[in-house]
């Protein structure tokens, strides 16, 4: 589970001292990466930081060392290594609690990845593409339903993520909005730790009664394959099935929950790349990816600890230290993206690091880029007025969470 990130300074403490810069930093424009992330990188090398516990940790800001680092094999995961980079209160000792699989190493992260990588292929995705969007399509009616101006993060992006991924799972449409109260709560800069505690554990108690229902009657579901499969044969326990479904459902909504909403106001700042895709629907594809570049809103999660030093261009990461790579500083590099903070669809680029690199990529890309792409088409399709409701500046950041976004965007249409 991801945990809120404390708040984070407006800008870097000097590090023309030597002193370690204090990490994290907020985001200044919420299209752009904090101010403090282009010096760093433009220094080279790595920068020393200290993060909220008072660890210190590596900042690795190039894109060529982002990758370099991501994919080496002393990279390592493992939340209950001491020097684990955790950022929010309690991610640790709960990330080392539940061992979900995104913080553990190999071969134990091989073996459970495995058991999940299947179900998000090109394929199966590809499959799941009338459903995702008949969801948007019915989210859409029912936001434009609504008086305006309506919340385009509540009304729309959170229904359709939630529903999108327990529609995945095989989750009962009767148990919905249970779930998207839970995401709420649990994904909400408001919520304090008891209410994240209280909501986690209602999660928890739910899929445990979804693993025993799907084992009587299977569907054709993700759940259903994990029970009847892996947990079957004895191949994982329950407790750790509890722990991996968990953050399926967490990370599939999370990502998708904060990219629709600023995404679409990213293009509606850029009205002439909206016309080329009116113009030309054939370039969404392309246009989900370099929104997935240009916002890279999955920044901070990349937290690990090297287990063996490990070289870079001109640095190495010392054996034992931790480090966290930072994907929008990369992927605002201009070495190997021109003009990066220019949003342009047609770039040829596409090997951008926004849902992380290495063994550790994000295994559920594929439908998050289905998703991503059919709730923004849907949205321009059926609201071709679109437009926000308030000033820019007044838009609250989520910047104290593990994944950037908008609490709330009021729209009209």
């Amino acid at each position: 589970m991801t945990s809120p990130v404390p708040d984070a300074p407006d800008a870097p403490d000097t590090t023309a001292d030597g002193a370690p810069a204090a990490f994290p930093l907020a985001r200044s424009c919420p299209f752009s990466p904090p101010d403090g992330y282009a010096p760093m990188r433009e220094k080279g090398g790595l920068t020393k930081a200290v993060i909220p516990s008072g660890k210190e940790v590596w900042l690795v800001t190039g894109f060529q060392d982002v990758r370099t680092a991501l994919s080496h094999p002393a990279a390592g995961s493992d939340a209950r290594h001491p020097a684990f980079p955790a950022l929010g209160d309690g991610e640790q000792a709960v990330a080392a609690e539940l061992r979900p699989f995104i913080r553990m190493d190999p071969p134990e992260h091989t073996r459970i990845r495995r058991m999940l990588v299947g179900e998000f292929t090109v394929k199966r995705v590809r499959a799941m593409r009338p459903a995702v969007e008949a969801i948007c399509r019915e989210q859409a009616d029912r936001l434009l339903s609504l008086p305006a101006p309506a919340d385009l993060v509540g009304e729309y992006a959170n229904r359709v993520s939630t529903t999108v991924i327990c529609r995945l799972l095989g989750v009962p449409m009767e148990d919905l909005e249970f779930f998207r109260r839970i995401t709420s709560v649990s994904g909400a800069r408001t919520s304090t730790a008891e209410e994240v505690g209280a909501a986690l554990s209602d999660l928890f108690g739910l899929i445990d009664r979804l693993i025993d229902e799907k084992a009587q009657e299977p569907g054709d579901d993700l759940i259903s394959r994990l029970v009847n499969g892996p947990l079957a044969r004895g191949e994982i326990t329950r407790t750790s099935l509890l722990s991996q479904i968990g953050i399926t459902l967490n990370a599939g909504h999370e990502t998708s929950r904060n990219m629709i909403p600023l995404a679409a106001l990213d293009l509606l700042r850029h009205p002439d790349q909206l016309d080329l895709l009116r113009e030309d629907p054939s370039l969404w594809p392309g246009a989900v990816d370099e929104l997935l570049r240009h916002l890279s809103v999955a920044d901070v999660i990349t937290l690990r600890v090297a287990t063996g030093d490990i070289p870079l261009e001109g640095a190495t990461i010392p054996a034992g230290d931790g480090f966290i790579a930072l994907l929008a500083a990369a992927d605002h590099d201009p070495r190997a993206f021109p003009d990066p903070g220019r949003l342009d669809i047609t770039r040829a680029q596409r090997n951008h690091v926004a849902f992380g690199y290495g063994a550790h990529q994000c295994v559920g890309q594929n439908l998050g880029r289905l998703e991503i792409e059919v709730a923004l088409r849907v949205l321009f399709e059926k609201a071709p007025g679109l437009r926000l409701a308030v000033p820019l500046e007044d838009l609250p950041l989520r910047s104290t969470s593990a994944i950037f976004g908008l609490d709330e965007v009021p729209v009209s249409w």
